[in-house]
């Protein structure tokens, strides 16, 4: 009966977004969003542990608001990038960010539905500023 109450028309919170060919690699969208008013820092993908052609792993662009929130961008093509939100404190993403676990117990479940429900909100608007951000300066 629990499971009821939460909403179902939950808003992932990424987004693709098409770049002009100036800014079609890594370096020069760094270059371009350093001057966004936010903290900018290029790092490894730890979130998703993707990897590059190489087999090393592969590097995003992190675009922090705060502790909290920040959003994550990595090129899935070209010229279009993948833009959703992350936890970017390793501790904080540790404690709020989504379980990896394939099978959970009851606990778990709960616990993360409540997690998300009490934090979705303040997620969604800095999402929305900072995918603002990113959109106006591409």
């Amino acid at each position: 009966m629990v499971f009821k109450l939460l909403p179902k028309t939950l808003k992932t919170m990424e987004n693709l977004i098409r770049l002009k060919p100036e800014f079609a690699n890594l370096d020069a969208l760094y270059e371009l969003l350093k001057s966004s008013g936010y903290e900018c820092s290029k790092e490894y993908d730890v979130w998703e542990q993707r990897t590059d052609t190489s087999g090393q792993m592969a590097h995003c662009i992190v675009l922090k608001k705060n502790g909290m929130h920040a959003v994550k961008l990595f090129f899935v093509n070209e010229n279009t990038v993948k833009i959703n939100h992350i936890i970017p404190n390793k501790l904080m993403n540790a404690y709020f960010g989504n379980s990896a676990k394939a099978h959970k117990n009851m606990l778990e479940l709960l616990g993360g539905s409540i997690k998300r429900a009490l934090l979705k909100g303040a997620q969604q608007k800095a999402f929305e500023e900072l995918e603002r951000a990113v959109a106006k300066a591409c």
